[in-house]
């Protein structure tokens, strides 16, 4: 299946993570253009050399979501190395596990800054490249506790629900533009992430790390932990022009994990 993606610029955030640096993989099999954007040198350098012998294009900025000075900067470079942006992929990084109760106003800002403020500053830049060329797609990569919230996630669980207001307004808004807005979310994907929530779970509740794991995976339907090459293919589909008529929806991948309607 031709997913129409050939040529077209998509910037790709958090591209140095597990799941970022899936989703650049799926994009660059397609034949997209990458901007790739991390706050880590050494990660972005092994998603640019992967995407590059795929044989696709790629450039990469290390970038600091909480400096928001820094859109603008970004935006312009990637507009004249590769062109306007076509698909943005807003993927930013998850705050520490916290409960949600007793936090520090100043971490709520930081927090904010970077995994929301930061995405609506960036989508609001390339809009009207988008709407002026009559095609574009976004796409948010949030979390399953959007839907069920996850225990000792509050900042998470809070401020990614933020992105899923904001998104699905968003969409009322661009579709006339042939823009689509689509939030996507990981159940519980292989990636150093969760991890890391797995290590910290088992030392907060004095267990081996490998019963929480296994305990986890017990709640999937699927039996397993997803791949992140599944969630890149995932939102390759989203920003194709097979996804055309997927609009202000929210897609989960998570092997069934999510147990409400």
């Amino acid at each position: 299946m031709d997913l129409g993606l050939k040529g077209k610029v998509a910037l790709v955030l958090g591209a140095g993570g597990g799941l970022g640096s899936a989703i650049a993989a799926s994009l660059a099999a397609e034949g997209a253009r990458l901007a790739l954007a991390d706050v880590s040198a050494d990660s972005l350098a092994r998603t640019e050399a992967a995407a590059k012998a795929a044989g696709a294009e790629a450039i990469s900025l290390v970038w600091d979501l909480a400096d928001l000075a820094g859109v603008e900067t970004s935006v312009a470079r990637i507009e004249a190395e590769l062109g306007p942006v076509a698909i943005l992929v807003n993927n930013t990084g998850g705050p520490p596990p916290t409960p949600v109760s007793g936090q520090d106003p100043a971490v709520w800002a930081k927090h904010f800054n970077a995994m929301v403020l930061s995405v609506i500053a960036l989508t609001d830049r390339v809009l009207p490249g988008m709407k002026q060329a009559g095609w574009g797609r976004i796409i948010t990569s949030t979390s399953s506790g959007v839907v069920a919230p996850i225990p000792n996630l509050g900042l998470s669980n809070a401020l990614r629900s933020t992105l899923l207001g904001w998104s699905k307004t968003l969409a009322r808004e661009v579709g006339g533009h042939g823009i689509t807005a689509n939030i996507i979310l990981p159940g519980r994907v292989a990636t150093d992430r969760i991890k890391f929530l797995d290590e910290q779970k088992a030392k907060r509740e004095g267990r081996p790390v490998e019963q929480v794991s296994a305990e986890s995976t017990a709640t999937i339907p699927a039996g397993r932990y997803g791949r992140p090459e599944e969630y890149g293919d995932t939102v390759a589909f989203l920003a194709s022009t097979r996804a055309s008529y997927i609009n202000g929806s929210v897609i989960r991948v998570d092997g069934g994990l999510i147990a409400s309607i």
